[in-house]
């Protein structure tokens, strides 16, 4: 087994270790969400965390981990009855982004289950992870149904397997910690609140405290056996005082004027449903045991709103996660009524150890160790303002905010795909309903029961069939084929040029993409960006999950100059080229947003963007032109770039979701008529 890197070396990073080690007393607390560039340990701290879990009592031969106090009822290898106990380490099982469905919750042996009526299951990783760790690192990556099965499994503490009338449940209570990379895609609302806690990593910008990092990193590496074991004190007596916090936990009282600074916490920040009232309070209690005492304060319940409610309050992809600390304070003193003081003499473990308290609940261990105290942190430095944006072209106009964003219409490519999951266009998938069956191609995993009886039933006299049961083969299995949703490349191609450049018509245009890139983010695509002004065209933004990312490029994007269509066109083709090369499976759509002038990029512009139009055509790219021009007098451009690109147009009105309803239609007629055209050439 590998030697894992210590928790107390972990280098600064208070917030983090601080949200861990309160899972580790309480695990009612509901797990961390890490959001973080990357390269910042996160992962390092994560898996350290199992190293200082008390051993798990389990039913000995139990594979789910019964607990022998109180082993469950409806354990699949049950009934328990005495069965002797023994303790293991607490696990930390790792998803990976990949893995499938089976594999997460388990499988069952089909042939088997219809031929002899035998139960017979492999537990998966739900399984593996009950009463532990479950850690899913980019987890804003994982697949809507990994996700579907979490979810379920959060809420109801147990995971149900079913296979056609055939059905599996077992217990699955796990401490859910996940990692993620913001840039890289924003998670769905309803995962984003399952998690308990979240928090923001960076990479100091302190000199000293990077020095530190990289000489303890470059020692473990060197040995670490001889780098654990200099750690060892600390975390043995790290491991201790997360016994004591927990053997304290139970005589914590969370008073009632405490209880109404949470409920006034959470309403004054506007946060949907109770979850995050019943987090705080379960958060403010364990850091109150963390500390030591057994009384809550104004201070646990301060640091219980910094670390439940900013991934709570967010409306939209678009909006930053954080809390105004000003109104917190506020709305704390307003209702303190009687709530205790913030600096009582602790009860408990917390005596001046490693990371004693410290006011309200106190920071996690600061990592002292054998070399002596780490640095101290730096403060993060305020984000500079940014810089003027340097376009090409006289004339530039500074950038404009965009206007309010609206529901859209549904945008799709036509046909049917075989993508990523999602939910924009029409796809085969693992989800959705049944239009079929196939012989399997590797393991069975859903099976087409109608199509596996029809093919066994003409061989049961050869096969010598005597009694109730089916006599199957491997060859009579048929795997079920289903038709979901999947997820699509939306390239946006934005003109940005000074015919676009009065103030009211590029707000209206911006909050258009802005609106379309909120769809996207629903229907769990990917986005790109290329802007075309002045002379040439640039990629703003490469094809990415990160639907944010694309808002605050657009936010930023300046408009000026000529109209280089042509040179949109081209890169937009150069992008998708590119991003089929990398995953040919998921479609593209193309947006292109313009009032459809082409006034720069050559001798004859107009003809040079029909050409570059004909490439996307040629191509089977499905396309939408978001008409952009104004005014009583319209020439009507737009139309005929849509008719080049062999797709549809429609204007800023017809976009919005409460207008026109045959677009989609319009959408997918005119894409499959460019499809058919491009396979008959």
């Amino acid at each position: 087994m590998s030697t894992r890197y210590p928790f107390t070396a972990v280098v600064g990073m208070d917030d983090l270790r601080l949200a861990l080690l309160l899972n580790a007393v309480s695990p009612a607390v509901g797990g961390v969400l890490v959001r973080g560039e990357k390269g910042t340990a996160k992962s390092t701290a994560v898996r350290a965390l199992a190293e200082l879990l008390p051993e798990v009592p389990v039913v000995a031969g139990c594979r789910f981990s019964c607990d022998p106090a109180s082993p469950d009822p409806g354990c699949p290898d049950g009934p328990h009855g005495d069965a002797p106990g023994t303790a293991r380490p607490a696990r930390m099982v790792e998803l990976p982004v990949g893995a499938s469905e089976d594999r997460l919750v388990g499988a069952l042996d089909i042939e088997k289950a219809l031929a002899d009526g035998v139960k017979a299951f492999e537990p998966g990783l739900l399984a593996a992870a009950h009463r532990g760790i479950l850690y899913v690192d980019e987890v804003n990556l994982l697949s809507d149904h990994l996700i579907d099965h979490l979810l379920d499994a959060a809420a109801m503490g147990a995971s149900h397997v079913e296979r056609e009338g055939v059905s599996v449940r077992h217990a699955a209570r796990f401490l859910l910690v996940g990692t993620m990379n913001p840039e890289e895609g924003e998670l769905r609302p309803q995962l984003l609140d399952r998690f308990g806690l979240t928090v923001e990593v960076a990479a100091s910008r302190d000199p000293e405290q990077r020095v530190e990092v990289v000489r303890r990193r470059l020692a473990f590496e060197d040995d670490p056996a001889a780098f654990a074991a200099r750690w060892a004190g600390e975390e043995s007596a790290l491991r201790e005082r997360i016994v004591a916090a927990r053997a304290l936990l139970p005589r914590v009282a969370l008073g009632d004027a405490v209880l109404l600074q949470i409920a006034a916490t959470c309403a004054a920040f506007e946060v949907d449903g109770m979850r995050a009232d019943i987090v705080m309070a379960r958060t403010a209690t364990a850091l109150a045991a963390w500390a030591g005492r057994t009384e809550v304060t104004s201070e646990d319940v301060r640091q219980a709103a910094l670390l439940a409610l900013p991934h709570r309050r967010r409306r939209s992809p678009f909006d930053a996660p954080g809390l105004d600390e000003d109104k917190l304070d506020e709305t704390l003193e307003q209702f303190k009524g009687d709530a205790p003081d913030d600096d009582p003499e602790p009860d408990g473990p917390g005596d001046g150890g490693p990371g004693g308290p410290d006011g309200g609940g106190g920071v996690p261990p600061q990592g002292e160790g054998p070399d002596g105290p780490a640095p101290e942190s730096a403060e993060a430095p305020e984000s500079a303002p940014a810089p003027a944006p340097q376009g090409p072209g006289a004339g530039e106009r500074a950038a404009v905010k965009a206007g309010e964003p609206f529901r859209t219409k549904v945008l799709s490519v036509p046909g049917l795909g075989e993508g990523a999951a999602g939910r924009r266009s029409r796809a085969r998938t693992e989800h959705g309903r049944t239009t079929g069956s196939t012989r399997p191609r590797g393991a069975l995993t859903k099976l087409h029961l109608a199509a596996t009886v029809q093919a066994a039933a003409p061989h049961q006299r050869a096969r010598g069939r005597s009694g109730p049961g089916l006599v199957l083969r491997r060859d009579d299995l048929r795997q079920a084929t289903r038709e979901g949703r999947e997820g699509n490349l939306v390239l946006f191609a934005v003109d940005a040029s000074g015919s676009m450049a009065a103030r009211q018509r590029m707000s209206a245009v911006k909050g258009a993409v802005l609106s379309l890139l909120l769809d996207a983010y629903q229907r769990r695509d990917k986005v790109g960006l290329v802007t075309f002004r002045g002379r040439d065209a640039e990629v703003a933004l490469p094809p990415t999950s990160s639907v944010d990312a694309a808002a605050a490029r657009l936010e930023k994007l300046p408009t000026g100059g000529r109209t280089p269509l042509s040179a949109g066109l081209l890169k937009a083709h150069d992008v998708l080229r590119v991003e089929r090369l990398r995953d040919p499976s998921r479609r593209p759509l193309l947006v292109v947003v313009t009032d459809g002038r082409a006034t720069g990029g050559g001798d004859d512009p107009v003809a040079l963007a029909a050409r570059a139009a004909r490439l996307h055509a040629a191509e089977g790219t499905a396309s939408v032109v978001v008409d952009c021009e104004t005014g009583p007098v319209r020439l009507g451009l737009a139309g005929t770039l849509a008719r080049e690109l062999g797709g549809t147009a429609v204007t800023l009105d017809e976009l919005r979701a409460d207008s026109i309803a045959g677009l989609v239609r319009d959408v997918q007629a005119a894409g499959q008529t460019q499809q058919t055209a491009w396979r008959a050439a």
